[in-house]
């Protein structure tokens, strides 16, 4: 079979095996609340420098010159746990003025769990070699390791606590494919990469706000039959990306990365689905209109990291990340003629304003670290390998709420591949250390969402003081197939090359007229001068 009708065989063979592969859902919803990728979190997230299959892609797209033409595919399983306790400052007002009487009191309200559903969280990645050696191409799919969070609605039969904050993030479905180039010639020290991404498909949140309007002194900020009732899906989303890479090889001992990833500038239609409140001023009341627009940002990410190799087994990676969180201060929604009709006491038809719901978001950081050592088991090859990572949360105290619980964390990982032929089969198991955080109740800044609220209070209603605690563990498991192994990078505990062919014995050579036997079964060479 000559190389191009190969070439377009394992080309379609990969497109087909991704199409079956690929979950109707992907991932979605809130931050990256660990690294992803089975062997990436197997070392920790320490995967710039040593990055050498088609997982490369999330990480350093530089590493696909070292992939050879291989198809990967794993999925991990977030098993997130959240716990939140709120506490809530409560103020007397005088009812014939609207001023605070000074009267004050903290209210601590029942704690409330979240959870998220057993789903499998993909990276489908091809890499394969067209016309020049020198560049490899890849085909990726794969999503973040995000927690799907929900909550209860109600708690001790009243409404739950974190109802102004989230009920539940279900229905989301995001996933990242892309297309990534790499260049590397043979003999060169240094390996460069760049990929298109695009941030496709669906986010829906479910949330309560208030439609009290507390100027009018008729209900309280929190009555339950002022709560209404919001579901947003926002998408379909199409937001454009890119990511660029380099590797520095000076030797076989040393390798240096760096990769940088362009931010996503979400700009997308909604629907909002509003069930309004039982009050009795919505008896008659409707909503007009359901679209809306949605807009935020997700930040840049600079990874840097050294790898060293003692030995040929023997792999151990040192690498820092930079995360411009700050970006990402607001969410955006600008409803398209939303109004509400015929509500008591208010205009006839009343349109919802635009609403910005403030994050207040930092620019995080992180440190890793993590190795891989290999092992001959007869013809099967076994690779070991462990990481811990430390990150700073991107959340601020003042402005974490039940809706994004991100704390600073520790990740702890181990994991492992057995090779067998072509094949190679990965494991990671990870468990995410989080400290507890408390907002106080004069410290919170999140405020209570209420697009009817036409002139805003003095002293505004914030809804996300309390305790907060969260935890996770992640499960995942993958294979790796490699058609052709790479052109110019010796194996390492993370490749799997082709069988070498075995090598032909040697033909015994015909004893020469000069030789004579030993007495101990040996021979012994007689030089002759004459011989030839």
């Amino acid at each position: 079979m000559n190389s191009s009708l190969r070439f377009w065989r394992r080309l379609l063979a990969g497109a087909v095996l991704g199409v079956l592969c690929a979950p109707q859902s992907a991932s979605a919803g809130g931050l990256y609340f660990t690294d992803r990728g089975v062997r990436p979190l197997g070392r920790g997230g320490a995967f710039i420098a040593g990055a050498d299959d088609a997982g490369a892609v999330a990480y350093n797209p530089a590493g696909l010159a070292f992939a050879g033409t291989q198809l990967l595919v794993d999925a991990s399983w977030l098993q997130y746990s959240a716990t939140y306790q709120r506490k809530a400052l409560l103020r007397q007002v005088d009812p014939n003025t609207g001023q605070p009487t000074g009267q004050e009191w903290e209210q601590t309200f029942p704690s409330v769990d979240g959870t998220t559903p057993v789903l499998p969280i993909p990276t489908i990645a091809y890499a394969f070699q067209a016309g020049s050696r020198a560049l490899t191409y890849g085909l990726a799919l794969w999503a973040p390791y995000s927690a799907i969070t929900s909550f209860p609605e109600q708690v001790r039969g009243g409404p739950a606590p974190q109802r102004y904050s989230i009920i539940s993030l279900d229905g989301s479905a995001l996933a990242i494919p892309g297309a990534y180039v790499a260049w590397h010639e043979p003999g060169s020290d240094f390996a460069l990469g760049a990929g298109v991404e695009m941030l496709t498909g669906f986010f829906q949140t479910s949330v309560y706000f208030s439609a009290c309007v507390p100027d009018r002194f008729i209900c309280a900020p929190e009555q339950p039959d002022y709560d209404t009732y919001a579901r947003l899906r926002v998408g379909p989303i199409f937001a454009p990306s890119g990511i660029l890479g380099a590797i520095y090889a000076p030797d076989e001992l040393l390798r240096l990365g760096l990769s940088f990833h362009l931010p996503y500038w979400v700009n997308a239609s909604a629907k909002q689905d509003v069930r309004l409140a039982s009050a009795a001023a919505f008896d008659n009341a409707s909503v007009s209109g359901d679209s809306a627009t949605v807009k935020f940002k997700l930040p840049w990410t600079l990874r840097a990291g050294v790898e060293v190799r003692p030995t040929s087994a023997l792999r151990v990676e040192g690498g820092v990340g930079y995360e411009a969180w700050s970006m990402h201060d607001e969410i955006r929604v600008e409803p398209d003629d939303i109004a509400l009709v015929n509500v008591a006491g208010f205009p006839e038809r009343y349109y919802i304003s635009d609403v910005s719901i403030e994050r207040g978001f930092r620019d995080s950081y992180s440190a890793r670290l993590g190795g891989e050592l290999g092992f001959e088991l007869g013809s099967y090859r076994l690779v070991t390998r462990a990481g811990l990572m430390a990150e700073r949360s991107a959340i601020p105290p003042e402005y974490l709420s039940a809706a994004t619980i991100d704390l600073d964390k520790v990740v702890a990982s181990i994991g492992g591949s057995l090779h067998i032929g072509n094949w190679r089969f990965d494991a990671v198991m990870a468990r995410v250390f989080t400290s507890a955080v408390e907002v106080g109740t004069r410290e919170a800044r999140v405020r209570q969402v209420n697009p009817v609220l036409a002139n805003p209070t003095s002293q505004p209603h914030t809804i996300n003081a309390g305790t907060y605690t969260a935890t996770a563990n992640v499960l995942g498991l993958g294979l790796v197939y490699q058609f052709e192994p790479p052109p110019s990078d010796p194996a390492s505990p993370g490749t799997t090359p082709s069988a070498p062919e075995p090598k032909p014995r040697p033909k015994p050579r015909p004893k020469a007229a000069t030789e004579r036997e030993s007495d101990d079964g040996g021979f012994d060479e007689a030089f002759d001068a004459q011989d030839p």
